[in-house]
């Protein structure tokens, strides 16, 4: 496991936008979006160094880590 990549998550809450009912977990430096209907982890985003906390707010996935915070737009799947 990477130093500081204890896992985090937030679950989208059906109707705010991209991902209601989804979980978003960060675990070992990788950003996933699991399907609660059918398991399924999706890799969005990788790299991710030291996260702290994480939200979801419409389709924006913010997550804080150590020295920076990282905007990820699940409409575009890429980072903003």
């Amino acid at each position: 496991m990477i130093a500081g990549s204890k896992k985090i998550s937030c679950i989208g809450i059906v109707g705010d936008g991209c991902g209601g009912g989804r979980e978003f977990i960060v675990q070992e430096g990788v950003l996933f979006a699991n399907d609660p209907q059918t398991n399924e982890n999706i890799v969005l985003l990788q790299d991710i160094h030291m996260p702290k906390k994480i939200s979801k707010s419409g389709c924006i996935i913010t997550i804080e880590c150590e020295e920076e915070e990282i905007k990820f737009d699940l409409s575009a799947l890429k980072k903003v």
